[in-house]
């Protein structure tokens, strides 16, 4: 299983460790364009234990968008709007279905299994978030040149490094991308994603919400 927020909920990696720093410079595939809010997470990387983190519902919409949580944290769902919400998820990694409510629900989710959760909202189509759940502590985010320093570890056998990434508009959002990088390690590391356009903002279904219709 690959191990896997902006505030989206950011846990940083801050165990000190002996390795070489690289500058990732993260581009999309189609477009040349640098890619901003990449999470990227390096396999093998600190743990981290379990946290108690949330996911509010306000102006109807999901806040954070994007949580990246270790395995076996809890997340609560408060509705802070004055309309009800129902918050589900079909993901693998972590099915619930929290039906019609305002307020808060009773009983937190525990998100026990690593993976990527897309989590929509069966009343109001366009609110979509996503949790990573990770057993891998997060290197950071890429910034709006797709950039991040990360340092990647010096192993004795000489293995490859493994890096993982995830964005929100990767061509399929429900996994991470894997990277091996080979040492030595270069000073700049040039990577790419295959990501899809940006959304359309109009009130069609969502893909996540048509699966839902068809349960």
């Amino acid at each position: 299983m690959y191990r896997l927020t902006v505030a989206l909920a950011f846990i940083l990696a801050s165990a000190p460790g002996h390795g070489t720093e690289t500058t990732l410079e993260l581009t999309d595939t189609t477009t040349g364009q640098p890619v901003a809010d990449a999470i990227v997470i390096l396999e093998n990387g600190p743990e981290q234990a379990a946290i108690t983190a949330e996911i509010v519902q306000k102006n109807r919409e999901f806040q954070p968008r994007t949580l990246v949580i270790p395995e076996g944290s809890i997340v609560h769902f408060p509705n802070r709007d004055n309309t009800q919400h129902h918050v589900y998820s079909f993901s693998p990694a972590r099915i619930f279905n929290i039906e019609l409510y305002a307020g808060k629900p009773e009983e937190p989710i525990i998100f026990d299994q690593t993976g990527v959760v897309e989590i929509g909202c069966n009343i109001h189509d366009h609110m979509q978030a996503f949790i990573l759940v990770t057993d891998s502590a997060p290197a950071g985010r890429t910034d709006e040149q797709g950039r991040l320093i990360i340092e990647l570890p010096q192993r004795v056998d000489a293995e490859d490094a493994g890096l993982l990434i995830w964005h929100p508009r990767l061509s399929d959002n429900t996994r991470v991308a894997q990277f091996s990088i080979q040492s030595p390690y270069p000073d700049t590391l040039d990577l790419s994603l295959e990501l899809s356009p940006e959304p359309a903002t109009d009130d069609r279904l969502d893909s996540l919400q048509k699966r839902f219709r068809e349960l």
